[in-house]
């Protein structure tokens, strides 16, 4: 349905005369001003840019930004090729030289990747383990148990809470969705009722806690602290995840009703194979509590408070996102896996399977990392830093709203991510932030890159179609969710930023 709906959008921008005639009149236009301003202020031959005016950097920056919506939005250019074309433009619009485009490419791409790319790959296996053996279910069956049948809601939002740190929101959500239907078959209550729970924390954790891949991209590009992410994440998220999911999970499932006989047979799962509830909670949080005891021994060398030496040298190796998820894997093959009957070729193929989604969103991050070092090569950055520092409008909103904005016109959360990221690097940089206001600031990003999902969003789709929905009610449901989630965590995010 989601390729239907795509395919719709783009048949319409090409029939439509006026979308066509505005879509070639942008390219043409920036393009224009791009060799045009190459050519006025690139010193060529000494291979550094001349002082560029305001008013150029200015023009490029919104040029640069609508030429990466369309792309993305009409034309269908893959979100990777549309970073790394709109940063040659904006390169080639600021008069850097040729080389110099080049170089910043490079630099950009190398130096995001090399984090990123290790943290998302290794995370992506220790979801897949996970996934296969059973442990989001394990998961659910206990809370339930531990909740009760009234409570069940609870359960399920918590469920998904915990499931989204490790596994891929869209598959969590597959998992798990049968106890949904088997829940609302025996209470006789819409499948919203307990649906909406389970997409809160899913969509919640998903976003605001590494090591999913979201922040985790953000927090490289903006050099913020996964640790700091991790805590402010889980004191926001899951207030937020209670009013998205609970509160209003409840709301609407008394206002529309979604009959779960219509689905088929009991497919609630047996707890026969399933792993123990404690070893799939412990597993899931290695990486987390290494990660912020990191953070916590890092933030007190600093103040003085602990002196460096070989104890500190080894809760900061132990600590690193790197250690930290290779430990949890290696945790979760061990008795997730071969424990429980996985041979050695099971674990290979389940580890080649999981790195499959995660090389996209490794691209497009390494695009994002090339974007942000454009703009600061360019000066672009500093522009921005000075206006913003001019300006009444807290660093904190522009990040929600750069956000919110590419997130609403083009529907994938983590492209609007790390454009939002790409842009308020440099700014960042500039305005020399404290470690927590770091990760306030991706909080903020990824708040804004949840807003309002409709029908530019796979994740519109994939609850549409397994809730049998119509469009207008995934939009009073899901988008409605969606939309709490993003406004409950900026405004929790800038309310903690106000006492730091």
């Amino acid at each position: 349905m989601e390729n239907l709906n795509e395919n719709v959008i783009l048949a319409d921008a090409k029939e439509n005369p006026v979308k066509r005639l505005l879509i070639t009149g942008l390219v043409i236009l920036s393009m224009f001003v791009a060799m045009k301003n190459f050519f006025n202020y690139a010193d060529y031959f000494n291979a550094t840019p001349v002082s560029v005016p305001v008013g150029s950097l200015t023009l490029i920056s919104i040029l640069a930004i609508a030429l990466l919506l369309v792309m993305v939005l009409f034309l269908k250019v893959q979100a990777f090729i549309a970073l790394l074309i709109t940063s040659m433009f904006v390169g080639l619009g600021t008069g850097m030289p040729l080389v110099g485009i080049i170089d910043s490419i490079q630099k950009g791409m190398g130096g995001t990747l090399g984090f990123v790319a290790t943290v998302v790959g290794i995370g992506a296996i220790f979801g897949e383990i996970l996934e296969a053996s059973g442990g989001a279910q394990a998961l659910s069956h206990t809370l339930i148990k531990k909740f009760g049948r009234d409570k069940a809601s609870w359960a399920l939002m918590l469920t998904g809470f915990i499931v989204a740190i490790p596994v891929f929101l869209d598959v969590g959500f597959i998992i798990l969705v049968p106890i949904v239907f088997s829940l609302a078959k025996e209470a006789k209550k819409s499948v919203l009722c307990y649906g909406i729970p389970l997409l809160a924390g899913l969509a919640v954790t998903h976003t605001f806690i590494p090591p999913t891949p979201g922040p985790v991209a953000v927090a490289e590009i903006v050099g913020a602290d996964l640790g700091w992410v991790i805590l402010f994440g889980a004191i926001i998220g899951l207030p937020t995840a209670i009013l998205a999911g609970n509160v209003f999970g409840k709301y609407i499932g008394e206002k529309i009703f979604i009959d779960p006989m219509q689905f088929g047979k009991d497919d609630m799962a047996t707890e026969i194979d399933m792993p123990p509830f404690a070893a799939v909670v412990s597993i899931v949080a290695v990486p987390l509590v290494l990660i912020v005891v990191n953070t916590i021994t890092t933030t007190m060398v600093k103040s003085g408070a602990l002196q460096p030496g070989f104890m500190v040298d080894l809760f900061k190796f132990v600590g690193h996102p790197f250690f930290a998820l290779i430990l949890a894997t290696l945790i979760a093959i061990y008795f997730l896996g071969i424990r429980r009957g996985f041979s050695k070729d099971d674990i290979l193929n389940l580890s080649t399977k999981a790195l499959g989604p995660a090389g996209l969103i490794i691209l497009v991050t390494g695009a994002g990392g090339v974007f942000k070092q454009i703009l600061v090569d360019s000066g672009i950055g500093t522009l921005l830093a000075e206006k913003i520092a001019a300006s009444s409008m807290p660093a904190i909103v522009l990040a929600f709203l750069i956000a919110a904005l590419v997130r609403v016109t083009q529907g994938s959360a983590t492209v609007a991510m790390i454009t939002a990221a790409g842009i308020m690097a440099p700014v960042m940089a500039v305005m020399d932030m404290s470690a927590p206001m770091k990760a306030l600031m991706v909080i903020s990003m990824a708040s804004g890159a949840t807003l309002l999902s409709h029908v530019n969003d796979s994740g519109f789709w994939l609850v549409n179609r397994y809730f049998n929905m119509t469009e207008e009610q995934t939009l009073k449901s899901w988008t409605v969710m969606t939309s709490i989630i993003s406004v409950s965590g900026f405004l929790l995010s800038w309310l903690i930023s106000s006492f730091i």
